[in-house]
């Protein structure tokens, strides 16, 4: 769960490529600056990373070696995923580097989530190459630019072409339900962006996190109701203002069943997940022990008025991330409601950002986030690598998504004793691509 920031990017990066589309900064970003950026990632893991034992590694041996292969990289992609892939090693899912912002930003034009242990096609933007060449919501991705396209992979996916290395097209072999797989050459479109972003700035570094992690796309709170008893509430993230939180649980309390659909949702600060938690219990509640380098006092949500209690069912997904996945143990663990879905991230630690930059008259702004504590729930376990398993797994085929029926949506409407097909589940929250 981030102090800072909304985002979370679990990345390893394969660090032999050559860079694209490189802006001035990436230009100007020489193998003297790359041995300057390992030196300050080496100090600030050593001064603030909660494991004083680096989870084994030798802190001065890890990034010698690192500062060896900065002496023959070959070009500057080279350099920026051996910066990236130093801390990567460490397999901690908040321990990242956020390299200088490109200066023009590659849009794909779809959206790639797991469901299970495969990878599929979420979304495609209308009017993109992507829908040109025929690719369809519900395809599964068998290989990315010859990379094996699994859950464990998706996130060096992402991070690899969205962060380190845009590329001008993607190649994909994809698979349609009860089709031969196919190879499909998708072009990117490139848009124009600041020429340098101060990384020192929260929100640029919240905006330039988000686009690293996904296409464009309206990420607003949404709900619907179902008769008069039962809200749905498409939360996409806990990075809001507490007025536009306490809006929506104010509409919540009006009704007696809320389904809390997390998909998706990669987390955010610890303080809105204590503002809802406060919202629906009728006590303190204790969410978990915070395990540091020094002695730190235990995450508490208090009450807050009058709490909702309807029933509650929480819907998560592989993206559901950080402060969903604790909002949902939370949920199992007081059994307070259901969860139904697929096994959530398991990224779920406490980090804070740490921002520099390098030259005079051309800034090179970079930034590393640094973990700083894990989070032991209730049960005496983290959430770490593990994720939460819904109490009802349910997994949509290759057919659901390709007809667009959102099963689980379904599910929990009818667990509620509402009524709602998977079919008009699926129309209900579409992705709202940003023109």
């Amino acid at each position: 769960m981030k102090k800072y920031s909304l985002a979370r990017l679990l990345c390893l990066v394969l660090v032999c490529f050559c860079a694209v589309n490189v802006s001035a900064q990436f230009q100007n970003f020489r193998k003297e600056d790359a041995l300057i950026v390992l030196k300050v990632a080496k100090d600030e893991i050593r001064k603030h990373y909660y494991d004083t034992s680096y989870h084994g590694i030798n802190l001065d041996e890890h990034f010698k070696k690192a500062a060896e292969k900065v002496q023959m990289a070959q070009n500057t992609g080279q350099l920026m995923g051996i910066i990236a892939q130093s801390m990567l090693d460490f397999n901690d899912s908040h321990l990242y580097f956020l390299p200088p912002a490109r200066a023009n930003k590659t849009e794909y034009g779809f959206e790639l989530t797991a469901h299970g242990d495969a990878i599929f096609v979420a979304a495609i933007k209308p009017g993109s190459d992507a829908e040109k060449k025929g690719v369809k919501v519900g395809d599964q991705l068998l290989k990315l630019n010859g990379f094996p396209a699994i859950r464990e992979k998706l996130w060096i996916l992402r991070y690899m072409f969205y962060t380190l290395r845009p590329q001008p097209s993607l190649n994909l072999m994809i698979q349609s339900p009860e089709q031969a797989p196919r190879t499909v050459e998708v072009l990117a479109k490139v848009r124009m962006g600041k020429q340098i972003k101060d990384l020192t700035n929260t929100v640029d570094l919240n905006e330039y996190l988000r686009e690293a992690e996904s296409e464009e796309h309206d990420r607003r709170y949404r709900h619907e109701k179902i008769g008069e008893d039962i809200l749905i509430w498409k939360m996409t993230g806990f990075d809001v203002e507490d007025q536009i939180l306490d809006a929506m649980v104010g509409r919540v309390k009006k009704c007696k069943s809320l389904i809390l659909d997390l998909r998706g949702n990669g987390g955010g600060y610890v303080s809105i997940l204590q503002r809802l938690i406060g919202n629906i219990f009728d006590r303190e509640i204790k969410i978990g022990e915070r395990v540091g380098r020094k002695e730190m006092k235990p995450v508490i949500a208090k009450k807050r008025g009058t709490p909702f209690d309807g029933k509650i069912i929480v819907l998560l997904d592989s993206r559901s991330g950080s402060a969903s996945e604790v909002f949902a143990r939370v949920l199992q663990l007081e059994k307070r409601g259901t969860v139904i879905g697929d096994r959530s991230a398991g990224a779920v630690m406490e980090a804070r950002g740490y921002f520099y930059q390098l030259g005079q008259d051309t800034v090179i702004p970079y930034a590393f986030s640094v973990t700083d504590a894990d989070l032991i729930m209730g049960d005496g376990k983290s959430l770490e690598h593990q994720g939460v398993i819904p109490d009802e797994v349910l997994i949509p085929t290759p057919k659901d998504l390709a007809a667009e029926r959102d099963i689980v949506l379904a599910r929990a409407v009818a667990l509620l004793g509402g009524k709602l097909t998977a079919e008009e589940a699926g129309k209900l929250f579409p992705l709202e691509w940003r023109k």
